[in-house]
């Protein structure tokens, strides 16, 4: 009897690769997947515009939006905004992670700060981008200060709270293994605590950055002249549906490099982890 439970485990053993195989290895197959659904839905209004089923004139089918997006680029318009709003995000990012991540740390390990710094920032969490704005306006102006500074506030609080709240559920059990060790705190710290916490500090940071896209539309009402923030306002003051629905898609391809670069070079961080995504 133990040799055939020895023989089954063997035999699942030698199973469990295999079904995870393709879909490690598959990676262009999953990305065709990724794109059935919008490319279904684009194709399938172009056909019903073409078709006189619907008229385009809101809604223009893709063969407009894609012939808009073109003319930008080749204009060299398209480019500009491009590199304002990345240029924006990018610095915003780097601003409201800094401090989320600094900050979530404090409040996490120390109780007192906890206590003390948590419940103003879980109130101003919940107020709304475009809140903020006129008091920026005051303080900062209407250059790219106050720009940078919104979009690091819409940053700073996915990230705080990943961090912080990563640090508090950490469990105490593995505290408790690296005191029976002797580890020193510092060694404590990078041998238990980062690794527990890397994980959701990761997919803050991933949240952290999708909202920097969404926050630098509503920094972008603040007086650009440039950014795809201010493409979607000028489409919408003229009435070019296809010049607003050519920012959304830009907007949606730069988010997702953007996720998509954040991803890759975070990966080696979680090399460590044994997940069972890649084989449900």
């Amino acid at each position: 009897m133990a040799a055939g439970l020895t023989d089954t485990a063997e035999a699942d053993g030698r199973e469990a690769p295999a079904s995870g195989l393709p879909l490690r290895g598959d990676r262009v197959g999953r990305a065709v997947l990724g794109l059935l659904l919008p490319l279904g839905l684009a194709i399938g209004w172009e056909i019903a515009v073409r078709g006189g089923l619907a008229q385009g004139r809101l809604v223009p089918p893709p063969s407009r939006v894609l012939a808009t997006l073109s003319d930008l680029a080749a204009s060299g318009e398209l480019w500009l905004h491009v590199q304002a709003t990345l240029v924006r995000v990018a610095s915003g990012f780097v601003l409201g992670a800094g401090l989320g991540i600094a900050l979530g740390a404090v409040t996490g390990t120390l109780p007192l700060a906890r206590h003390l710094l948590d419940p103003a920032f879980q109130a101003l969490r919940a107020v709304p981008s475009l809140a903020w704005v006129p008091l920026f306006i005051l303080w900062l102006g209407i250059l790219e200060t106050p720009k940078v500074v919104l979009i690091g506030v819409g940053v700073f609080f996915p990230v705080y709270v990943g961090v912080s709240g990563a640090i508090a559920s950490v469990d105490r059990k593995l505290v408790e293994v690296g005191r029976i060790f002797r580890l020193s705190k510092p060694a404590l710290a990078r041998r238990i605590l980062l690794p527990a916490v890397l994980p959701a500090t990761i997919v803050a940071l991933r949240t952290g950055l999708g909202l920097g896209f969404l926050f630098v539309v509503a920094a972008e009402l603040m007086g650009a002249s440039e950014g795809l923030g201010y493409l979607l306002v000028d489409g919408q003051q003229f009435g070019k549906p296809e010049q607003i629905l050519a920012a959304i898609l830009t907007f949606a391809l730069l988010g997702k490099a953007a996720d998509t670069i954040l991803v890759v070079l975070t990966r080696p961080l979680l090399r460590w982890q044994d997940v069972a995504r890649d084989i449900l």
